[in-house]
């Protein structure tokens, strides 16, 4: 459907296209254009603070060319502006990195106003305005963007603003939500090492990593979340408060609780007493599948026979007792027993 007013390709797209890296998200601006005049051509509104439209079949973002203003604290806290006479120029300047402020147009000639694409030549990551110190989520997404690209680095003076804004406590107003979904991502990158690397170099440490020494950080670069996730809190004692301050998904707090009280078990799975590897197996979740176990053998790379532990965990899942009169405690207790002896009679695990 082509439309009556200007559409230019914008942000990671564009950045992604110039790096040679796939393009997952296409997001466009529309300029020129008003909220009646998109809705009078099909598309469904989806933004309530600002306007973001679905295209009626490729159901990709359109968003009105838009300009804002901080009015309040946080990241709700901005007067935003949309309206025909707003240029691509005055939607781009307020976008945090000039990598991610450039645009195609429908003819295919890039939009560069503040020289994205000779940052991107450089590999660096640069502020586009003051307006960067109004938003404290950009310094996450900096240490992000760090990470997920590799061998970018922070410029000068954008280092000196995120270095001001966590000096006077801008991170403190942010959600957990948010920075546990820029820390995510970064666990998902090529090198999240990175990203703790950025926040440790400008303080951004201090109000949501206090207990994170980044020295002896080592991570998977395949990006394996889990794992990653256990790398960045394994070695902190006091990890369940880290967990409660930023609103940890349940998911990943149960695989590093399997990884703090079982890995010892697993790790060494054929020598331990039937007993603490069919309670390990019991707690693991593998009678619902292996999951769990699996996620946590990612994390045990130097494991011995691997295969045979997965291929008795598949089958100690599907013990049952059969008929039985038994109920509530002597059940269980008559399926632990079995369970035990089973894992004794394959000759699996030391002496109890």
């Amino acid at each position: 459907m082509k439309l009556p007013f200007d559409c230019y390709l914008v942000g990671g797209a564009v950045r992604d296209e110039l790096l040679g890296r796939p393009v997952v998200d296409r997001d466009w601006v529309v300029v020129g254009a008003s909220v009646k005049a998109m809705r009078e051509l099909g598309f469904q509104q989806v933004g309530r603070d600002f306007p973001v439209f679905l295209h009626p079949k490729t159901k990709e973002e359109f968003a009105l060319a838009r300009t804002e203003r901080q009015s309040g604290q946080g990241h709700t806290g901005f007067a935003v502006y949309a309206d025909p006479s707003v240029t691509l120029e005055d939607d781009l300047v307020r976008r945090d990195l000039t990598i991610n402020a450039m645009a195609i147009s429908a003819q295919g000639i890039l939009v560069d106003p503040y020289d994205g694409a000779g940052d991107v030549e450089l590999k660096t990551l640069r502020h586009v305005s003051q307006a960067f110190a109004e938003d404290p989520l950009r310094i996450f997404r900096v240490a992000r963007f760090a990470a997920e690209l590799k061998g970018f680095t922070v410029a000068q003076q954008t280092a000196a603003m995120m270095t001001m804004m966590c000096e006077r406590g801008d991170l403190k107003s942010l959600s957990a939500e948010r920075v546990w979904n820029e820390l995510r991502k970064a666990l998902n990158s090529a090198c999240p090492r990175r990203f703790f690397e950025v926040l440790e170099a400008c303080g951004g440490l201090n109000d949501w990593f206090p207990e994170v020494i980044v020295t002896p950080l080592q991570f998977d670069e395949h990006g394996n979340e889990y794992k990653n996730f256990v790398a960045f809190l394994g070695s902190v004692k006091r990890w369940e408060s880290v967990c409660q301050r930023l609103k940890v998904p349940n998911a990943f707090r149960q695989r590093l609780g399997d990884w703090q009280r079982w890995r010892e078990v697993v790790r060494a799975w054929q020598d331990t007493s039937p007993d603490r590897l069919s309670a390990a197996f019991v707690n693991l979740k593998v009678t619902h599948g292996p999951q769990r176990l699996n996620d946590l053998l990612a994390v045990i790379p130097e494991i011995e026979n691997r295969t045979q532990l997965q291929e008795l965990a598949a089958q100690f899942g599907k013990l049952t007792l059969g008929e039985t009169h038994l109920t509530g405690k002597e059940f269980g207790e008559a399926l632990d027993a079995k369970r035990i002896l089973w894992l004794e009679q394959r000759g699996v695990g030391g002496p109890g």
